[in-house]
């Protein structure tokens, strides 16, 4: 019999950070096991290590693969990755922790792009620990959307609120010169396909922010949204997107009015993160608009709570379910926007594209 469980890549994350406590704990629960094939890709001294710090989760045993291709349907697999040799300082950042998260998320997004995995899941890294040479990437998005060619999006999604970002991570003194018309029409249709794509939204809603405070006060406060954010917001209504703003972000979320929208778009990190974080405490972190499917629990390494076992997994269980459902809604939205023709021709044991279909006079 075939099995059709997804095969679900998680990083390890910093080795100094929660990371192994998360993973640990939410695979000591077997019923994940039967939603999904986790491949795990980290160290097996640094699961040894945490696995002696919890004392009431159920211990894990892992399946030791060469390859995802070597993972067992109904176990915990580990693919061995970087030094077999790593110290582990929990809750200090370290040249090691750093160097281990990068060796655990090289080989995983290579597995990704090759889809030797379905969907992969990132423990928390430490920005600064992991830059090096070989990895000089801000942060796990810019990585991916580096190794993908794509421009990826940044989502922030839970069973509350979804919030996509313009800028990621710059400065906020970068802000404002790093948003132009463009640039947020180009965000608002990639939040937008993915919205019907990966959530199943099929008309979404789209509450745009300002960027200055009171929506610019009529240009008191500010010229940014007159003259960029309203233009690129009526540009992408034109071309039929439910996009609404620019609206002030203190008023939208005091008042309770963001539960109308399907998605909020933020011109930043911190103006859509501060109030999902505080709405959404087990919200997950999605990597939209590239052909693979990314997601992580949407905090940090948590240094101060590191190896002491009380790091609450919630946040990276809801990132695996995510993976998962966006695996399976990407897989019917191809079906389901297929061409019927296509699709006729597809059951009647044909292999055919689209470029292959008889056309209407006015498109020969």
């Amino acid at each position: 019999m075939t099995d059709n469980r997804l095969r679900i890549g998680i990083t390890q994350g910093d080795t100094n950070g929660v990371g192994w406590e998360l993973i640990l704990k939410i695979l000591s629960d077997q019923r994940i096991l039967e939603l999904c094939t986790p491949v795990v890709y980290g160290s097996q001294a640094a699961a040894a290590y945490y696995r002696r710090t919890l004392k009431d989760a159920e211990p894990v045993e892992f399946v030791a693969c060469r390859t995802a291709d070597d993972a067992q349907a109904g176990r915990a697999n580990l693919v061995e990755c970087g030094q077999k040799e790593l110290r582990i300082t929990p809750g200090q950042e370290s040249e090691e922790g750093g160097r281990a998260a990068a060796d655990a998320l090289l080989r995983a997004a290579d597995d990704l792009k090759n889809r030797r995995i379905d969907a992969l899941v990132t423990a928390p890294i430490d920005k600064h620990a992991i830059r090096s040479e070989a990895f000089p990437y801000t942060g796990h998005t810019e990585f991916l959307a580096a190794v993908s060619g794509g421009e990826a999006m940044m989502i922030m999604c839970s069973d509350v609120l979804r919030v996509g970002l313009v800028t990621i991570h710059i400065p906020v003194s970068e802000v404002a010169a790093a948003i132009d018309k463009e640039s947020i029409v180009r965000r608002i249709m990639q939040l937008n396909d993915s919205l019907k794509r990966d959530f199943g939204v099929v008309a979404p809603r789209i509450a745009v922010l300002s960027l200055n405070p009171h929506a610019g006060d009529g240009g008191l406060l500010g010229e940014e949204e007159a003259s960029t954010i309203k233009p690129a917001i009526e540009q992408a209504y034109a071309d039929g997107v439910l996009c609404f703003g620019p609206l002030a972000v203190d008023g939208l979320f005091a008042s309770g009015a963001y539960k109308k929208y399907d998605a909020i778009l933020a011109m930043y990190h911190d103006q859509g993160l501060a109030p999902f974080k505080t709405l959404s405490p087990d919200g997950v972190n999605f990597t939209a608009s590239l052909d693979t499917v990314r997601t992580s629990p949407d905090h940090g390494v948590a240094y101060d709570i590191a190896g002491r076992g009380i790091a609450d997994p919630q946040s990276m269980r809801s990132a695996v379910y995510a993976a998962i459902d966006i695996v399976a809604r990407r897989r019917a939205y191809a079906e389901w926007s297929r061409s019927p023709l296509e699709h006729f021709e597809r059951e009647k044991g044909r292999d055919v594209s689209v470029k292959d279909l008889p056309q209407s006079e006015g498109e020969q």
